[in-house]
Parts: C-alpha cells; structure tokens; sequence
C-alpha cells in the first residue's frame, strides 16, 4: 500500500482513542506509526540483492512484532510529544497505527508474513493495487475533516468508507473469478490454476493469469460497472524448470539465490523476453496481457560464486500507457 494510505489508516485508528485535546497529535504518531514497519526497505544489503526483497513485508509487519515496533516508535517519537501526550498515550497511539500496516498490506497483492516466525509464508487479499487513486481519496476526505474539526465522526466514516470500498473490491474480484472459471477454465479446469490481482490503480480492469505445469498464460478481465465484462487474450509463456536446468550448480551462490527468488515468486518464473539472462516473477507485469515480468534476477553462470543482479524492467512507454488505458476504458478487444 503507498506511504499515505497508510498514514491515513493510522492516523484514523489512533483518532478513534483520543480526545479533543490529544486529537491532532495522536493523529500524528498514528500517521508515522503506520510508515514504520515499511523502513524494512533499508534493512537490505548492496552485496546481497534479494536480501531487500525477503525483508520486505516480513517480521517487520508480523502480529508478534507490532508490540515491539510500536514500542520503538514510541521511544523515538516521545521527545517531541512528551508535553502534549503521556508515555502510556504515545505507546497506545503508535501501537494502534502501527498495527494497521500489516492489515492494509494484506489487502493488496504481493502479501505479507503475518504470522512470522511461526509461518514462512506470505498471505494476500488481492483486492487492491498497492495504489488506487479512489480508495485513498475516500480516507483523504474523511481524514482531513476529522483533524481539522477534531471530531472521532469523521474517522469513524473512514472506516465506513474502508468497508465498503473493501466489499466493491471483494464483489468485483468474484465477478472476475467466475468469468474466468466460466471462459478460461477449458476442459481440464481442475489442473488450472488462476493468479487474479487488479491491476494498477483501479478495479475495473484485473490481471489473470492461468497457470498449469508447462506455461503461464496472461489476460485481462474489463469487470465495468454497468457493461458486460470483456476478457482480453494475451500471450503464454514456458515456466523455467530451473532446478534441473541449474541442477549442475547446485550448492553455489546463485543456485541459493536462484532457489530464492523462485520461493518469493511462488516458483513461477519465466525467462524476461528481452533479457534472456533474466529470469522474472511471472505473476506481475505492466499490462496484463503479456508476461513480460516486472522485476526478475539476472543468472551469469561464469560468476557462480557470486550473488545475482535483482533489477525492475518497467516499461511505461507511450505505447504501453495507451495499450491499458484502451483496456481499461473497453476502447478496443
């Protein structure tokens, strides 16, 4: 999720357990609370790429570890607040907010470890893009009057707001799910596996992928309002079997890497089809009718003792942003 739909959370759960006196001020350390667990992104290592990559979104947004991340915002934040707020007031406050991050995380869709250390596994809702323009300006709205007019109303009607925005975006996910079970399922549909995410920034146009053991294929769904869902035909590409192909470098460093970057992609990678030497995350791309990977590692097999290259392949191009936007606004089939 972006930084400032995160605040916003936050700050609306720490609003919740104020009073007018503390209202702005705990909408403050609610605001930075809810940033704090995302300072993962700096915990990586220059040397060690996917150590960024396996951090991100890990103890750091776990359910054991908000008492202890809150505890840290608290010590840091005092300072400032101690003549406005208690220690037990800034505690509380930074705990609610920093307690929502994992929760608004876990609605979109590359997942978080929740329940780390118990659990290696990432968890998602895959119901909104980590930005969507909409949703956030609901709870900028509602934000804004709540610490302007220091009213806990307004922050309860963020909360509305976040409710019913969640349940259109759960309502809109069904629908994509069944037209996809409905036309891409085919005969065989028990051995397909469907990937659905919504694409960037909207709930209208998603990504489906159909996954069986040999290939990934991409399309995209158009789940309009008020018109007859459209699927978009994409292309397919071959899922890398890299333990065998690799299998003559096992035990060195980019085997290890390689092995890691498959369990962080869920073992779907493909190789990117302008970089042969890349293998990407087959789940994500620009447009959701190619399987051109959004990010991927790149295998030398002359610098085996090496850790790999992790590097993002966006390509935003005018050709690409109109290929969507026709997409997403049902200009063309």
């Amino acid at each position: 999720m972006d930084p400032v739909t995160h605040g916003l959370v936050g700050a609306s759960s720490a609003q919740l357990f104020s009073d007018k006196e503390s209202f702005k001020v705990a909408s403050l350390v609610g605001f930075i609370a809810a940033l704090a667990p995302d300072a993962d992104v700096f915990l990586g290592s220059s040397s060690n790429p996917l150590l960024t990559l396996e951090l991100h979104r890990q103890f750091t947004h776990s359910f054991v570890f908000i008492p202890f991340g809150a505890l840290v915002v608290t010590l840091v934040l005092w300072v400032f607040v101690k003549k406005k707020l208690s220690f037990k007031q800034t505690y509380l406050f930074s705990l609610l907010g920093y307690s929502t991050a994992g929760l608004m995380d876990y609605i979109t869709s590359y997942g978080v470890h929740m329940f780390w250390p118990f659990l290696d596994e990432r968890f998602s809702l895959n119901l909104v893009s980590v930005f969507d323009p909409i949703f956030s300006l609901g709870l900028l709205i509602a934000a804004s009057i709540a610490f302007y007019r220091k009213n806990k109303r307004y922050s309860i009607g963020l909360v509305g707001w976040l409710a019913v925005y969640l349940c259109f975006a759960g309502i809109q996910q069904t629908r994509v799910e069944n037209l996809a079970n409905d036309q891409l399922g085919g005969d065989n549909n028990s051995n397909k596996e469907f990937i659905i995410k919504p694409t960037i920034g909207n709930q209208i146009l998603w990504s489906v992928r159909t996954v069986n053991q040999r290939e990934i294929c991409s399309y995209g769904i158009r789940a309009g309002l008020f018109s007859t869902p459209e699927v978009y035909e994409g292309d397919c590409a071959e899922l890398i079997d890299w333990n065998s192909e690799f299998k003559s470098f096992k035990g060195t460093a980019m085997f290890k890497d390689i092995e890691r970057f498959s369990r962080l992609s869920e073992g779907l990678l493909v190789r990117h089809p302008n970089h042969p030497e890349v293998l990407g995350d087959a789940r994500y791309s620009m447009l959701p009718t190619t399987s051109n990977p959004l990010w991927g590692i790149t295998v030398d097999t002359t610098k085996t003792d090496r850790h790999v290259d992790f590097d993002s392949y966006r390509d935003a191009s005018p050709e690409v942003r109109t290929k969507f936007l026709n997409m997403l606004l049902g200009r063309t089939k």
